[in-house]
């Protein structure tokens, strides 16, 4: 029987993303803190709609702003590892990386009483350190590559690209990797964006980006039996008053369509259940 997942997943960044770009002053600042206001929108959305979503949360926010992430624990939604202050993986070391990840799962203990199973990284940007810490860490799921659009796939390690050379792949891991795209991710649609090196110009039409949305779910739909569509959204972004509308339309659209709406620990677990032994 046909059988189409939706992961909704929100990447609670507040204002760590504008810290670690080193926007620091106050009106860069109150974009991020504009985050708590949405973050409250959609929690009464999912509530009044049944659905359970994943919430990737920096230990900055959770450290920052505990009644906030309370919150999300409290209308059961499942809570998963966005580093600790929003710093690509590519940007540090292996020591800084894993110390980043452990103080950020420190403070997912606190908040949840248990580790996170998934992980996402900042700007969806690995290093060649990643895989392997989250294996070592011992998580279920990474969900920052994008060699797939429904078909969850075993995370690799020790791929290797060299210019003038053919690809070669590396290893199958157990690790499950849920797949994601910048074109089911608000930011790049909604948001403008000013660093000291290019802008985002974002800005586009709410109805139009849910409309493209619910034809990748459609598409989905004709082409497998069964697989996982996962939308990337910031509360900052995505909580603004017409964006709340238009998604809230899209979920609407989604239930008509037959969604099975699934937090993303659920969907990889099934997912691992259909997988065989990875490849040596």
């Amino acid at each position: 029987m046909p059988r189409h997942i939706v992961c909704l997943t929100f990447d609670f960044d507040t204002q760590s993303g504008f810290i670690a770009r080193g926007m620091t002053t106050p009106t860069a600042l109150s974009r991020g803190e504009f985050g708590l206001v949405g973050a409250q929108r959609i929690l009464d959305l999912l509530k009044a709609h049944g659905i359970r979503a994943t919430w990737f949360v920096p230990g900055f926010t959770i450290e920052s702003h505990p009644r906030a992430c309370e919150a999300v624990v409290r209308d059961g939604h499942e809570v998963a590892h966005h580093s600790w202050a929003h710093i690509p993986p590519a940007q540090q070391t292996r020591a800084e990386e894993e110390a980043d990840l452990v103080r950020a799962n420190d403070a997912i203990v606190k908040l949840t009483g248990r580790k996170a199973r998934g992980y996402r990284s900042p700007s969806w940007d690995l290093s060649d350190n990643t895989i392997d810490l989250l294996l070592a860490h011992e998580f279920l799921y990474d969900s920052s590559l994008m060699g797939a659009d429904y078909w969850p796939y075993r995370a690799r390690r020790g791929d290797r690209a060299e210019l003038g050379k053919p690809y070669r792949f590396g290893e199958e891991t157990t690790l499950i990797e849920m797949p994601i795209s910048w074109s089911l991710d608000d930011h790049p649609h909604f948001e403008f964006l000013r660093t000291p090196t290019s802008v985002m110009p974002g800005l586009q039409s709410a109805r139009t980006v849910m409309e493209n949305w619910l034809d990748e779910f459609r598409y989905m739909q004709q082409t497998v039996d069964w697989g996982v569509l996962t939308y990337t959204m910031h509360p900052y972004v995505i909580g603004r008053g017409y964006r709340m509308l238009a998604l809230e339309g899209l979920l609407k659209d989604l239930t008509a369509a037959g969604a099975v709406f699934m937090t993303m620990e659920e969907a990889a677990a099934e997912a691992q259940a259909r997988f065989a032994p990875p490849s040596s």
